[in-house]
């Protein structure tokens, strides 16, 4: 920063935009337009999506018990990764049916080469049970859920099913969304029965009927023939997917030399495997569906899009069908950005405010226009670093609104200071800013570093929380351009001295006076007073330092790594003993589901809740920032949700519906776990 040291005749950067307006405004206009035209391209998202340093194992075995997958599976997986270079920590997890393997890398490996390592040896376990599904080896990311479509009403299971994968396979063709999955749901089957007297009579077995009708729903490739107009690819295909597809297979002859097929022997029924999984929406069967946002893809765009085909397929349902979005983050994702534009129109409106009573309203305007330069100049270099706009980085930009107008003013103020001795505006201009060019420089420098060590945060912590100091780097550094480059051209002007300007200034004389005022009979003398008690301010000084200090030690200033806000969405997850029946689980949520009735009832009704989800057969939490890889699943996981409408339309907070909801459901016999989650955060609440 030599700049400041030099003489004041005009030479050297500072002094030389300084005194060509045009540069300076050629550089805030490529700011400004620039940062608009690019924050249309910048990745929006809710959380910052991410590869992870874990590899997941999942392996299907239908029917096995989670004793036969440990020892079938498991140990045969744990054996073979555990050895591997890059590996960290093995997790196993044995559930009725399936089993999962967590691969926990060093933060030193690279993610996708041991990621193939594990598949390979994973691919070459020969020990298998025969009955075991292939593995499904996987490099989780860290995908987030925009929305949810349920869909409900008093039909067939079976109907509700396929009218999901209809609305599941439309959406995924509708402009704006790509990736579209089906919930929790059972399995789907097809059902053959054959009566023994049948089979009997026709001298056929089981296995034999299985096998004609295995052979004839295959798709493989056949190889290919090479043909003068080149080559021709073989494949059989004869998958089949529904039980209709199944009837005309041939099966055997019979005596009389007439073809024998599937209908004239068997019963074909589609439905689903006997897995314990259930879903309803306010006491109807239910099918949850869930929308993800990919590529370029926006939250609200993804949303908006949900909600349009929700209003178009409506009416041609059958009225005993509805449709419901269910879970929107992009509400959160909105009232962020929201949060940070009334945070960011409050600021201007302060600074111009309390500059234009102190100092001048031309100059108050100028140091204010330094927030949106500095903001919207960051969408410039954003996507540079891999940035998007999240709920992570709409955080940082809140953060940074209050401290990246200090410089401006700072250098504002040491201007007017040069103005008021009586230089002229352009004098001044140069000789302010270099005056104040060090000490703000290594001001601004100093919040960098402050943020910076967030850069090296290992983990996916640090991968989630690495946005802050991208966005929080950019924006002071803009923020110091502008305050060192731009601000004094504008402010290197003669002032305005027209009625207008002499009526907007009116306030500002009036102010002058008023400080001047309380300056001479207020802070002066207790300036004195204190300057001549120096021991005892000293005293006060550590005493205010030791109080502190004694706060946060005795743990009397509560911290949390992330701060949990209040949700829309409770959640309320209970856990049986493995292997327990069915019908216990169904009574548990039954008690659940009647005490958030009586909870919503107590508090307004259908006024301020949209509905209540409720599940067996897997979790419900695992909703904030972050990849899920271990969520509970069984009959024996019961959770329940209940969405709540937005703070304004009522007039309980979702904390205090969540303990009224606890105290309501009472005691539960015979539970592991008891779980409640009413806040967005990065715990899954406390049991």
């Amino acid at each position: 920063m030599s700049e400041a040291k030099t003489n004041n005749d005009g030479s050297g950067a500072l002094a030389w935009m300084a005194k060509n307006g045009v540069a300076a405004n050629v550089l805030m206009i490529f700011l400004l337009v620039g940062g608009i035209i690019m924050a249309k391209n910048v990745k929006q998202e809710v959380f910052p999506e991410f590869t992870i340093d874990v590899v997941r194992i999942s392996v299907p075995y239908p029917g096995a018990s989670p004793a036969e997958v440990e020892k079938g599976i498991l140990l045969s997986i744990e054996d073979v990764v555990r050895g591997l270079q890059g590996v960290r920590k093995v997790t196993s997890s044995a559930s009725e049916g399936s089993g999962s393997v967590i691969v926990e890398l060093l933060t030193s490996a690279n993610a996708f080469k041991t990621f193939q390592d594990v598949k390979n040896e994973v691919d070459r376990i020969t020990s298998f049970p025969e009955d075991a599904e292939q593995p499904v080896v996987s490099l989780v990311e860290s995908r987030r859920k925009v929305v949810s479509v349920v869909v409900y009403g008093d039909q067939e299971q079976l109907r509700l099913r396929n009218l999901a994968e209809r609305i599941r396979d439309d959406l995924a063709q509708r402009p704006g969304i790509t990736l579209v999955e089906l919930g929790l749901s059972p399995p789907l089957e097809i059902a053959i029965e054959i009566p023994q007297e049948v089979l009997r009579s026709y001298n056929l077995t089981l296995e034999a009927v299985a096998q004609k009708l295995r052979d004839s729903a295959i798709e493989l490739p056949a190889g290919e023939v090479r043909a003068e107009s080149g080559q021709i690819l073989l494949r059989t295909y004869e998958r089949r997917n529904f039980g209709r597809e199944f009837l005309d297979i041939p099966i055997a002859t019979a005596p009389d030399g007439t073809l024998l097929r599937l209908r004239d022997i068997a019963t074909v029924n589609d439905g689903f495997e006997e897995a314990d999984q259930e879903a309803q929406f306010n006491g109807h069967p239910a099918v949850l569906i869930d929308v993800y946002r990919v590529g370029d893809e926006t939250p609200q765009g993804v949303s908006a899009a949900v909600e349009k085909y929700i209003a178009e397929l409506q009416p041609q349902l059958p009225k005993n069908v509805h449709l419901t979005s269910w879970n929107d983050a992009s509400v959160m994702y909105r009232d962020r950005i929201h949060l940070l534009l009334k945070n960011a129109l409050l600021g201007l409106t302060l600074v111009l405010l309390l500059l234009g009573l102190f100092l001048e309203v031309r100059l108050a305007f100028w140091v204010t226009l330094g927030i949106p330069i500095s903001i919207l100049g960051s969408f410039l270099f954003l996507p540079m670093t891999g940035t998007s706009i999240n709920m992570i980085s709409l955080f940082a930009f809140i953060i940074t609104l209050g401290i990246i107008v200090d410089d401006a003013v700072v250098v504002g103020e040491n201007v007017y200071e040069y103005r008021e001795r009586g230089l002229s505006p352009l004098q001044a201009a140069i000789r302010g800013v270099r005056d104040i060019s060090t000490p703000v420089f290594f001001a601004v420098l100093t919040n960098i570093l402050a943020f910076f060590p967030l850069f090296f945060v290992p983990g996916v912590t640090g991968r989630l929380f690495r946005q802050i100091p991208s966005v929080v780097v950019i924006v002071f550094a803009i923020s110091l351009v502008e305050s060192l480059f731009i601000l004094p051209a504008h402010l290197s002007h003669t002032p305005g001295q027209g009625r207008i300007w002499k009526f907007l200034n009116r306030p500002k004389e009036i102010c002058a006076t008023k400080l001047q005022e309380f300056t001479e009979t207020y802070y002066l003398p207790c300036i004195r007073w204190i300057v001549e008690r120096r021991y005892l301010a000293i005293a006060l000084a550590l005493s205010t330092l030791m109080i502190s200090i004694g706060v946060v030690a005795g743990n009397h200033l509560k911290f949390t790594f992330l701060p949990r806000i209040d949700s829309d969405l409770i959640t309320v997850q209970a856990v049986l003993p493995f292997g327990s029946p069915i019908a216990e689980s169904r009574d548990i949520l039954s008690q659940i589901i009647k005490a958030a009735e009586r909870t919503i009832d107590e508090n307004g009704g259908s006024q301020i809740a949209k509905g209540v989800y409720s599940q067996i057969g897997g979790s419900l939490l695992g909703n904030g920032p972050g990849p899920a890889t271990g969520l509970l699943s069984g009959s024996h996981v019961v959770a329940v949700q209940v969405s709540l409408v937005t703070p304004d339309l009522r007039e309980i907070r979702g904390n205090d519906f969540r303990r009224e909801w606890e105290k309501n459901i009472g005691t539960l016999v015979g539970l592991e776990s008891l779980t409640f989650k009413a806040e967005t955060g990065t715990g899954n609440g406390a049991p």
